[in-house]
């Protein structure tokens, strides 16, 4: 058995196959190794994990080598954020047949498959490659919610609140913005300065973008957005000949305002998934 998994910032995927046969999907919270101690990850596993294998599969530990971890997540760039997530998953299931890759390599073999393109993930966080059909062969660094991250959900919702904070925004909306959250100014301040995890919390700020769409304000943010993506990081593949391939929830979510995007550039989209699984399931156990 191959247990797979799709993890970002905010939520991790699972999915438990036999051969090609799907025997069951998990969803739990999101795991990266380079904001959680392998003692927190351990504990997403032990409490929201393995508490919903199937009843087959309920003796994982005691299988050992039978059955393999492929875990894909942002994060994992490094060998020491490697090793705490592959720690976690080795004390929590028991197995040693653990490989950890990077989500982008995941989005990758789920967009292109074996073939050569240019796959871009855009969710809580953003990212985007040059695969070869085999590895990754050219990655702009995403930099994270600060200082890169163009058109992910926490920087939506980043661009969001200063534009709220900064009146640059119809009050009407402004208003129904901060009373619909529960926010003011300091209490967007507390969380984004204070408190912990502040990417998920910008980016759990993303539906209200998707509400007003329609909203002049609003448009010009998501479709800028986007624009950034694609000059800061895309264009530096010098591949123009390509289809720009695209997951996650905020390509998804938004691919009307990605493609204006896109198009405004002289840039043409290709595949949009919501969601890697699907592809992954395929690449690995096909």
């Amino acid at each position: 058995m191959i247990l797979i998994a799709d993890s970002g910032s905010t939520k991790t995927d699972w999915c438990l196959c036999d051969n090609s046969t799907i025997i069951q999907s998990i969803q739990t919270q999101g795991i990266n190794p380079y904001h959680q101690t392998e003692e927190a990850i351990e504990q997403v596993l032990t409490e929201e994990l393995f508490p919903q294998l199937v009843a087959q599969s309920s003796s994982l530990a005691a299988q050992g080598s039978s059955f393999s971890v492929i875990f894909y997540g942002s994060g994992c760039a490094n060998e020491t954020a490697c090793n705490r997530v592959k720690e976690a998953i080795h004390k929590t299931l028991g197995t040693t047949d653990i490989t950890i890759h990077s989500d982008l390599l995941g989005a990758a073999r789920a967009l292109c498959g074996h073939d050569e393109g240019i796959a871009c993930v855009l969710g809580t966080g953003s990212n985007s490659c040059l695969y070869n059909g085999k590895e990754i062969i050219a990655n702009v660094p995403p930099l994270g919610y600060i200082l890169g991250d163009e058109g992910s959900s926490a920087v939506l919702g980043r661009r969001l609140v200063g534009d709220c904070l900064k009146n640059q925004l119809p009050e009407a909306i402004r208003n129904e913005f901060l009373s619909e959250y529960g926010l003011t100014q300091e209490i967007i301040l507390e969380k984004v300065y204070r408190q912990p995890l502040a990417n998920r919390f910008l980016a759990s700020l993303t539906p209200f973008l998707s509400k007003h769409r329609d909203v002049p304000e609003i448009h010009h943010l998501l479709v800028d957005s986007f624009i950034d993506f694609f000059v800061r990081n895309v264009k530096q593949y010098r591949r123009p000949w390509l289809p720009i391939h695209f997951v996650g929830s905020i390509a998804n979510a938004f691919s009307t305002e990605l493609k204006e995007a896109a198009e405004s550039l002289g840039m043409e989209l290709g595949s949009i998934l919501k969601s890697p699984m699907e592809g992954l399931v395929k690449f690995h156990c096909s």
